[in-house]
């Protein structure tokens, strides 16, 4: 059994070798436009997880996702090569979707922030209902305060 800190420096090599293979080693144009993310491999060494992300519509996303199945052995092959270990993880790529996750997030705080100004706006010149200082103090407090 490996330990995590050995996983993790395999992992960003992995991470690497897939991206430098995706421009070398895969002659499909329908990876052209990936970018590998993220890689994670378990304690044992023995599977690799790939994150990817696609630049453009859900066509696009779909082609690259078929693309990169077709590609596996080729490029678990380049992993082997590069690696200086036993056995040759498996390999398996998933969609990132923290690039989605992030942009509607981005949304959220946009249109949180166009709210707290139209309350900014309403409040603009306006009284309060009562006292400026609502809380109730004693005259001692109020004379070392």
């Amino acid at each position: 059994m490996a330990d995590s800190a050995r996983a993790a420096k395999l992992a960003q090599r992995i991470k690497v070798v897939v991206a430098q293979a995706l421009g070398k080693a895969v002659k499909d144009p329908r990876v052209e436009a990936i970018t590998v993310t993220d890689a994670r491999v378990t304690n044992d060494l023995q599977h690799a997880t790939i994150y990817y992300t696609v630049f453009g519509d859900a066509e696009a996303k779909a082609d690259a996702a078929a693309a990169l199945e077709k590609a596996k052995g080729v490029l678990r092959k380049e992993v082997g090569k590069n690696l200086t270990v036993r056995l040759t993880p498996t390999v398996e790529f998933i969609a990132d979707e923290i690039p989605v996750n992030a942009s509607n997030l981005e949304d959220l705080l946009r249109a949180a922030k166009a709210k707290d100004a139209e309350v900014a706006a309403l409040a603009q010149g306006k009284d309060f209902a009562g006292e400026a200082d609502p809380y109730k103090r004693d005259e001692e407090e109020e004379e070392n305060a």
